[in-house]
């Protein structure tokens, strides 16, 4: 991020740049400073843009050899193409010597950095990994954005905000705007004010549906069950985050017993430590048998689904008290 910042505020801007990684947030908010550096408001004419797989590449190659009008340079914007896993290697040959007026922003997803197409953009131009930030980096951008809207908040209170939105940026963001809004007569925002108007994430449900069945609480486990029915979501995705969360913890239980730190389960899981600390204490709670039996059941419960034994939602249902009662 730094060596962009740099190219920008210098005025020494490569003709190709390639955003990629997880952090989608971070993506688009480089890819529109870039845009902003290289194209001048207003100029549709030499501004282009290309999305998806579906994309012509020798279309592109045209467009690019094409001088710009009346303009110092042509600017084509090429996201989600998948051309840095597979079939970009005519795009690679024409990146090694392009028209010197025309300039690239790739932004990608996934990447294969054994690809001719990565290893082109890197060399000739800046190849920028956007992954998804820690715990520090996230409470300082947080409450960075609070201070400047004059809010305060305690440590704390942060991060239980950030255990609602987890670490997506673009999530904290839109959650942020909704805090700042319910707080506007007030300079400091409490637990209360956190509590009363974050949403909580899907996967914040599933956590503590888990939390309730290895607690043995029925009832609140069918409460959050029909809580996240309520919400629109599909019965057989909430049984697909069941079973995820299960063998999230069986990796989490296996890796702890093995002696590694929160720091470290959380990066072979991809989860920032201070979530996987929470993922430590639930695994605790339960058996290596117990969490392999869970799974089981999941896929039980799919294959009653699936050859019409059972419909979805009884079925996701009855795999809770099932395993309640186990």
């Amino acid at each position: 991020m730094q060596r962009i910042n740099n190219d920008i505020k210098q005025g020494t801007l490569r003709q190709a740049y390639l955003l990629y990684g997880d952090e989608r947030y971070l993506k688009m908010q480089y890819r529109d400073r870039l845009k902003k550096a290289l194209c001048s408001e207003g100029d549709d004419m030499n501004t282009h843009y290309y999305e998806g797989k579906d994309i012509s590449v020798g279309e592109i190659i045209d467009l690019a050899e094409t001088h710009p009008f009346l303009a110092g340079r042509r600017v084509i914007f090429i996201s989600g193409s998948g051309l840095f896993k597979s079939g970009g290697e005519k795009l690679a040959e024409y990146l090694a010597e392009p028209n010197e007026t025309s300039y690239f922003v790739f932004t990608e997803e996934e990447v294969d950095k054994r690809s001719r197409l990565f290893k082109t953009v890197r060399d000739k131009g800046y190849a920028a990994e956007f992954g998804v930030q820690d715990e520090t980096t996230l409470m300082r951008w947080t409450a960075g954005i609070l201070k400047r809207e004059g809010k305060n908040i305690s440590e704390a209170t942060l991060r239980l905000f950030l255990s609602k939105t987890g670490d997506d940026m673009e999530n904290i963001h839109s959650e942020l705007e909704k805090l700042i809004c319910y707080t506007l007569e007030r300079d400091v925002i409490t637990d209360t004010d956190v509590e009363s108007i974050c949403t909580d994430r899907v996967s914040n449900h599933i956590f503590d549906m888990i939390n309730a069945i290895a607690d043995r609480q029925t009832s609140k486990a069918l409460s959050l069950y029909y809580d996240l029915l309520a919400l629109r979501e599909p019965a057989m995705r909430i049984l697909f985050l069941i079973a995820r969360q299960c063998n999230i913890l069986l990796q989490v239980k296996e890796m702890k017993a093995r002696g590694f730190d929160n720091k470290a389960i959380g990066g072979a899981v991809s989860l920032p430590p201070f979530i996987a600390g929470k993922y430590v204490n639930q695994a605790s709670k339960f058996s290596v048998a117990a969490l392999r039996h869970v799974v089981e059941q999941c896929v039980d419960a799919e294959e009653s689904v699936k050859s019409g034994r059972m419909n979805d939602v009884m079925s996701v249902e009855l795999l809770i008290i099932s395993v309640l009662n186990a």
